[in-house]
């Protein structure tokens, strides 16, 4: 009931913010006119800026006879600028004291100088949309001195920052920050975000980009990556910068030490015209739970929905001790022994993360004739080592070719460790199993990409060949140690069946795929072109499993266990030819396209020597719409089709006992999955981005989606096995509303999401569909001034249900309310006080998982050195001592509760140094 309250009143909230209209004090208003002919000027950018600082109050568009009007302006000064591609800047100063303030008319005179020239002497606007680009500049969004770029993307209009520093731009997840048009540290979003001063920003960019070959091309293969790119400010693009810090604490209540440290220090030497150097060096060590990196190569089981708690949220589930370090290089405009020009971008990075464990859980299993419940307990320690290596190297051989090649290889090495304690009971409270697991792994993993693209423009405009070499290296290795006692009621519930392990397994695994892409393009008239393209696919794997029993006498493991040991390869190879013709006009484009793909899957068992193999055909259409309507509008409607092969273990026949109460066996007569999938968006951005709609539909669905059978014993062990079956489909939603308040400096949005999935899975032969529906509202505010008083505050309401048709009364429901604020405040004497809080509930469950908790963190920090670069921090972290990790799984064939261990209240006193020398 309380959520329902609560739920209510969000909406209630919500519909008050967007419904209503702010009531301001005055309007400004007045006329846009060409200084020679006096012909009125339309759609000319007008924004208000403060007049202290010129700081981004308001902003709209003038109207077909030059006219433009500002509401709701509080009393003050200001200063209105006019703007307008190829004439120079209009500035007016205006003073807000009465109801309504007229303006003489703005006269704009046509700017004769070439463009370098006028963009270097024009004076931005706080947000301008240049085609699919949406830019904001980085002066009119002020942020507290020496902040991060995360602190600025807070302040933008559609843009979200998660807590753990993922980042969502009008509702889409943004996979990639460039730094001037260049990767920084590879794809890692954070490592910019992270790692880079606010201040030096000097313009922010949010758009799709297209593949490379696409970019060349022009023509558009639906692959996009959602992209912010920072350009830096030029006064700034030439000296020293960064945030370097040192720390030191204690667990008030554990009496555990704390810890942190971090460097960052860049040269930059941007020279117009000339080369360009950059080289950023970081690193960072920490007990804290912080990673200003993005962590990869984590192990985690595929679940319908996942984690189940508000989006964004990021709840952690262990405790992270972090050592990390890197070096990033870029150079434009050198010119090699061969060629005529290159650019260079390769980084380095290494890390060591330590990462302990310590769960409780209890899963609720369906079957179709009964249910049982599983406690379980699991302490693991995991050591692992990253190194990587990112780079793009760019080639302009002559005026028509070029080439762009893009490595990346990381290598990984792991050290892990875990105990697991297991009950399994019916809910009469009837014993099934118990268990006990020690489990000892040591692995090594080599992953390696690269990208070769070759693009040749022909003869004829328009016309163009480009050849794109994909290839994906994985080479792993693996010891580990298994020693289990398993126990099995009996039927009596007094004899109990014990069985125990103790095995010592070896196993590697090893992909090589390689995918050819030829594109020919061919303008057959001015606003049509046709793509002719061929591709080719090789991917090969090989898993190889051997499991030795130990010989009580000798304590070693000497014995081979057949059974569990096996060496297999599989191969998929794919032709796949097709062709595409693109529609351009002014306000629509369209492509329609088709592949015809013949594809063979082979496998191959070399423990018994015997070999199989199968062939498939299939069509795959494709299409895509972009449609642009009047204003700042765009829909785009998407359609792909796509098959993806079985990977070598769901192929192996050969039974995993890692867990020996839940066993799981390969299937080699899985088939190719083949999957529809249908992506809707509507973006709308107007009054120069002052508010803002987003909407996105995803539609998957597949006749033979790879899913689950299981089959559970008496006692209540359990074996998987993927198999094919039709019935999956997915769906997702997303809506936001953005507003931005200029009369009380405040930007609000309002969001909805929603999550639809079916599966059809066995249990026992059966057949069971699960459906789980998931749906949010949130409403977040955050100011945008650029006053001593920084705040945001964000509300989300989440609610699902999971609907099972072998178990009806396993049926679930339940809320998951969730709010986060947070305050900054600049106070005489260089003093500041920073402050978040977060509230976190749980309904709907067992007893020991319905809680609730606030998570309270306070800082307070003295900045002195003759530019305020010094500063000492204060800092408590949990200050109530509630923090905990409440997170719910639903799967196919279970509902699970997991509580976590995690970070409980410290305190921190740190130093930081911010470093800033510019100019040199």
């Amino acid at each position: 009931m309380r959520c329902s309250i609560f739920g209510i009143s969000l909406l209630l909230i919500s519909t008050s913010v967007f419904g209503q209209k702010v009531t301001g004090k005055s309007e400004i208003f007045g006329v846009v006119v060409d200084s020679v002919s006096r012909k009125p000027m339309r759609a000319a950018t007008i924004s208000l800026l403060s007049a202290k600082d010129s700081s981004y109050v308001d902003a709209t568009v003038t109207d077909g006879d030059g006219r433009f009007l500002v509401r709701n302006v509080p009393q003050g000064n200001y200063r209105l600028l006019a703007t307008f591609i190829g004439y120079r800047n209009a500035s007016a100063p205006v003073s807000v004291n009465t109801l309504n303030a007229a303006l003489d008319t703005i006269s704009m005179v046509q700017q004769a100088n070439v463009l370098d020239e006028m963009i270097v002497k024009e004076e931005a606007p706080p947000v301008r949309i240049r085609q699919d680009t949406i830019e904001f500049n980085a002066n009119s969004f002020k942020t507290q001195p020496n902040a991060q770029v995360e602190a600025l993307l807070r302040k933008l209009p559609g843009v979200e920052v998660a807590r753990d520093g993922s980042v969502k731009a009008n509702g889409q997840a943004v996979t990639q920050v460039l730094v001037d048009g260049k990767p920084f540290f590879g794809n890692d979003p954070k490592m910019a975000t992270r790692n880079l001063p606010a201040d030096i920003i000097d313009k922010v960019q949010l758009y799709e980009q297209s593949s490379d070959q696409s970019q060349f091309s022009g023509m558009d293969d639906g692959n996009r990556q959602n992209t912010i790119n920072l350009t830096i400010k030029k006064d700034m693009g030439k000296g020293y910068f960064g945030q370097n810090s040192l720390g030191a604490g204690n667990g008030l209540n554990e009496g555990s030490e704390r810890y942190q440290g971090r460097l960052s220090v860049n040269r930059f030497n941007n020279h117009d015209g000339g080369q360009t150097r950059q080289l950023s060096v970081v690193g960072q060590a920490n007990n804290l739970n912080q990673q200003n990196f993005s962590m990869t190569g984590d192990n985690g089981e595929v679940q319908i929905n996942g984690n189940a708690g508000p989006p964004g949220n990021q709840m952690p589930t262990n405790i992270i001790e972090t050592k990390a370090g890197g070096i990033n290089y870029r150079s434009d405009g050198a010119k090699p022994k061969w060629g005529k020009r290159a650019e260079i971008a390769a980084s380095y990075f290494a890390n060591q993360t330590i990462t302990t464990t310590d769960q409780e859980s209890r899963r609720i299993n369906v079957l179709p004739d009964r249910s049982f419940v599983t406690d379980q307990y699991n302490y693991s320690k995991n050591k692992r080592t990253n190194q990587r290596f990112n780079g793009r190297f760019d080639w302009q051989l002559d005026s028509l070719t070029s080439i762009r090649i893009t490595p990346n290889i990381s290598w990984q090495n792991t050290d892990y460790k875990s105990i697991a304690n297991s009950s399994s009971y019916l809910n009469n409270g009837d014993s099934l199993n118990s268990g006990n697991t020690v489990y000892d792994s040591d692995g090594n993993r080599m992953n390696g990409f690269n990208n070769l693209l070759l693009m040749r423009k022909l003869n004829k405009p328009g016309r163009t060949l480009s050849a794109n070499l994909n290839t994906t290296l994985n080479n792993g290795k693996a010891d580990s140690y298994n020693r289990s006692v398993i126990s099995f009621s009996g039927s009596d519930s007094t004899n109990a069946d014990v069985k125990r392990i103790d095995q010592q397994s070896f196993q590697n695994n090893y992909s090589l795929e390689n995918m050819l892409s030829l594109s020919f393009t061919e303008r057959i008239s001015l606003n049509k072109k046709l793509e002719i393209r061929y591709a080719y696919g090789d991917a090969r794997n090989r898993l190889g499993r051997e499991v030795w029993e130990k010989q009580e006498k000798t304590g070693q493991y000497i014995h081979p266990n057949m059974l569990l040991s096996n060496r297999s390869g599989s191969g998929f190879a794919t032709h796949k030819i097709g062709s595409a013709l693109q529609t351009s006009r002014l306000k629509y484009s369209f492509s329609v396209g088709f592949d015809l793909q013949a594809s063979m899957l082979s496998l191959k068992n070399r423990s018994v020597d015997s070999s199989s193999s199968r062939k498939y055909f299939h069509v795959l259409p494709n299409a895509l719409l972009n449609f642009a309507i009047a204003g700042n509008q765009s829909i785009r409607l998407q359609y792909r089709s796509r098959l993806t092969p079985p990977s070598i273990t769901q192929l192996q026949p050969v039974p995993d006992n890692s867990n020996p109460l839940n066993i799981s066996i390969g299937n080699p007569r899985l088939d190719p999955t083949y999957l529809n999938n249908v992506v809707l968006t509507y973006n709308s951005s107007y009054n120069a981005g002052r508010e803002s709609i987003f909407l996105s539909t995803t539609f998957n669905q597949s006749n033979n989606y790879i899913t689950s059978a299981t089959r559970v014993t008496e006692n209540g062990a359990q074996l998987t096995q993927p198999v094919n079956a039709g019935g999956y489909w997915v769906s997702n939603s997303f809506l936001s509303l953005g507003k931005t308040i200029p009369a009380i400096q405040m930007s609000v949005t309002v969001s909805a999401n929603s999550n639809l999935t079916q599966v059809n899975s066995l249990v026992n032969s059966q057949t069971n569909r699960s459906r789980v529906v998931s749906l949010g509202s949130g409403l977040g505010i955050q100011s945008t001034g650029d006053s001593k008083l920084d705040f945001g505050l964000t509300v989300r309401i989440s609610y699902q249900t999971a609907k099972y048709s072998l178990l009806s009364k396993q049926n679930t429901a339940f809320w998951s309310p969730y709010a986060t604020g947070d305050v900054n405040w600049q106070l005489p004497f260089n003093w500041v006080v920073a402050s978040d809080v977060t509230y976190h509930a749980t309904t709907g469950r067992t007893a020991a998982y319905n809680q609730q908790f606030v998570l309270w963190n306070v800082t307070f920090a003295k900045k002195f050195m003759k530019g305020k670069e010094g500063e000492v921090r204060w800092q408590i972290f949990d200050l109530l001592n509630q923090n905990r990790s409440l997170i719910r799984n639903t799967a196919e064939t279970f509902i699970e509760d997991v509580q976590s261990k995690v970070l409980k209240r410290y305190f921190l006193i740190s130093f930081v140094y911010n470093l800033r020398k510019f100019g040199i």
